[in-house]
């Protein structure tokens, strides 16, 4: 996936106010406009135009564009960083943004990848548009991460988030708030923490919007997550591997004995039965086999290698590539 230089497409500093943006739009819309325009591939620069727009011109995409840095350039090859835009609240739908029900554009990889357009509705809760009188808040979603042992044992936490505002000068600033909030026990990263209330105000007699916490595990030095499984490298040794070992080993409730069999090979995976996270019907904790050599850097270990070349001369490690092109 391409980075797009949202800026550059529109001929703008990044610290571009809205009036910027917005003159920028029209002057460049008007000269690609494919109905109108002689310019060479007017149809495909009016399409960037369009997608630039749909971005910096909203305060909340923006700042989450921005986000990213500056130091990415047009064309480079792009992945999200991983947490990327967590804590930064929004409208819309889990990591999704709001659309405009005429936003019907051609839209890049790195803009869907980033927005995930899928929805159509915006503005008040419950669809259709507010009214003068009394409407409910907006509901607003937030990325949050959180660490893995809070999944397994239930936490309370606070953290700050960040809400995009314009300010008088038509740049994009932040306004930061704290929340208090439980992470229930068993959650699993996909799922959300509804906050009743905390969203947006609500108009006239309108209560305000629900907040939404989207939860993905923060990385963990030594678990991953699949679902509701949960993994660890267990490193061993070539002896234990080959004879058979208990080992004791982290889990993130506790450390436990291993029984490791003999024969192991590398890749091995070795269950715990209902040791992932929790729920109604709990995952599995695996620990992976990982063989770790010892290096050979005194006499005595060379000497001790030498001895295991000769012992094994008829092994062959490579067997089951014999015969591949």
């Amino acid at each position: 996936m391409e980075f797009k230089d949202y800026y550059t497409v529109m001929g703008l500093a990044r610290d571009a106010t809205a009036d910027d943006i917005k003159r920028a739009y029209r002057k460049l819309s008007r000269k690609y406009h494919p109905d109108v325009s002689k310019e060479k591939n007017a149809e495909a620069r009016f399409k960037e135009l369009g997608e630039a727009y749909e971005v910096l011109k909203d305060p909340e995409k923006r700042a989450a564009y921005d986000q990213l840095g500056p130091n990415w350039k047009e064309g480079q090859d792009f992945r999200p960083p991983p947490g990327w835009n967590a804590g930064a609240e929004h409208a819309g739908r889990g990591a999704q943004w709001d659309f405009k029900s005429d936003d019907s554009g051609d839209y890049s990889d790195f803009f869907e990848t980033l927005f995930r357009k899928g929805f159509s509705t915006t503005g008040a809760r419950g669809g259709g548009q507010r009214t003068t009188f009394s409407a409910p808040g907006e509901d607003r979603h937030a990325k949050i991460q959180i660490d893995l042992e809070d999944a397994y044992s239930g936490a309370t936490r606070t953290l700050s988030l960040r809400v995009p505002e314009m300010d008088s000068q038509g740049h994009v600033t932040y306004h930061e708030h704290q929340i208090t909030f439980g992470v229930p026990k068993g959650i699993r990263a996909g799922q959300h923490i509804r906050l009743a209330g905390q969203g947006g105000p609500g108009t006239g007699q309108g209560g305000a919007g629900d907040l939404y916490l989207d939860v993905e595990f923060r990385p963990h030095r030594l678990y991953r997550v699949d679902k509701h499984d949960v993994y660890c490298d267990l490193p061993i040794a070539p002896w234990e591997a080959a004879l058979g070992a208990k080992v004791e080993a982290p889990t993130p409730t506790g450390r436990v004995e291993v029984t490791v069999p003999a024969g192991s090979a590398a890749g091995r995976k070795l269950r715990l039965k209902g040791r992932g996270l929790p729920g109604s019907t709990p995952g599995d904790f695996y620990f992976v086999l990982q063989i770790v050599v010892p290096g050979a850097g005194t006499d005595s270990a060379k000497s001790f290698y030498e001895g295991m070349a000769k012992q094994f001369n008829t092994f062959n490690p490579r067997e089951k590539l014999e015969g591949q092109p």
